[in-house]
């Protein structure tokens, strides 16, 4: 049986497309405006099986247009741009594929992190611009503390990266238990002990509800004066104008962002003017083999349900949520 595959975007990687013309599948892609209109357009008029969604929004009205809409899968991990409340509403499971950018992404955090310490966008800005601005304001990063908000995969390895080059690290996540955590890691209990040692503050939490401006004015004035703000995770865990603020006054030194609240980030971001900020547009985990591995893993994520109707319950983000009747015919792992 044919089944037919919705990407909400322009290409997927060639990995994943060979999985699923190997599996005889129906591709379609974004071709118009790319936006979630174009999405809900295709939903209603085709008879999907399986979405692929990537960055642009899935939404209740989309999917719920879709009788046959059975299953799907985020290009990644972060499902803030898909309404999951309806796909568990249709009984559909809503998979990710989690640790396939988590290299890529914490590789991302250390460069930012380095750039926002050593000022290197503005200056090379400067050079650019005809100017031989050598500042000797820059902040070696050994010996400082390293805060992660979130200790999974990304957070993991930006740990890793930090304690070799000689920092110090703490973590808080009230979802990891501290045993599971390097013996080299301190260990916090609660948010406003980790901010008042971080040195530099790096975020690895998904957008929900409770971690919507998790870091606003009052998180923010704990950190210790010239601290560094880093954040790969989602731009709404911030909130921004009290990051503006603080860089603005210098009680931060500097940012390193590859989410912004908006995205694109608006020409009148106050953000785009300050030079203690670097700004890279969301491609934390836009590399040759992240891209790769995630569209691998959300195409085998829709062939697995579609074709056997495995859930696997660290890939699933509404498997507790679903209909007790979806999991009477499923493989569940």
């Amino acid at each position: 049986m044919q089944h037919t595959i919705l990407v909400t975007a322009r290409t997927l990687d060639a990995a994943g497309m060979a999985l699923l013309e190997q599996e005889g599948c129906r591709t379609i892609f974004l071709s118009g405006a790319g936006d979630a209109a174009e999405v809900e357009a295709i939903l209603g008029n085709e008879k999907v099986d399986a979405v692929i969604s990537r960055t642009v929004d899935l939404s209740a009205g989309a999917i719920q247009s879709c009788a046959s809409l059975k299953v799907v899968s985020k290009h990644g991990v972060g499902v803030s741009n898909i309404d999951v409340q309806a796909c568990t509403s249709r009984g559909i499971p809503v998979f990710v594929t989690p640790g396939a950018n988590a290299q890529s992404v914490a590789e991302m955090t250390l460069g930012l992190m380095l750039a926002a310490a050593r000022s290197l966008a503005h200056m090379d800005g400067e050079i650019r611009a005809g100017r031989w601005t050598r500042l000797q304001n820059g902040l070696e990063l050994k010996g400082r503390t390293l805060g992660l908000v979130g200790f999974g995969q990304v957070g993991r390895l930006v740990a890793k990266f930090c304690l070799a080059l000689g920092m110090r690290v703490a973590a808080y996540d009230p979802h990891v238990k501290e045993d599971s955590a390097s013996g080299e890691i301190e260990w916090l209990a609660d948010l406003d002990s980790l901010l008042s040692r971080s040195d530099v503050l790096s975020l690895h939490v998904p957008l929900t509800s409770s971690t919507r401006s998790l870091i606003a004015a009052e998180q923010l004035g704990k950190l210790p004066s010239g601290a560094i703000l880093v954040n790969t995770a989602r731009g709404e865990v911030v909130d921004e104008d009290a990051l503006i603020a603080a860089l603005a006054d210098g009680r931060l030194y500097a940012a390193g962002l590859d989410t912004t609240a908006e995205e694109p980030i608006a020409a009148d971001s106050p953000l785009r003017r300050m030079s203690n900020v670097v700004l890279t547009p969301h491609v934390g985990g836009s590399t040759h083999a992240a891209l790769a591995a995630m569209a691998l893993g959300a195409a085998r994520n829709v062939l697995g349900y579609l074709k056997h109707q495995t859930l696997d319950r660290d890939r699933v983000v509404n498997f507790n949520q679903l209909q007790p009747e979806v999991h009477g015919g499923t493989h569940v792992l």
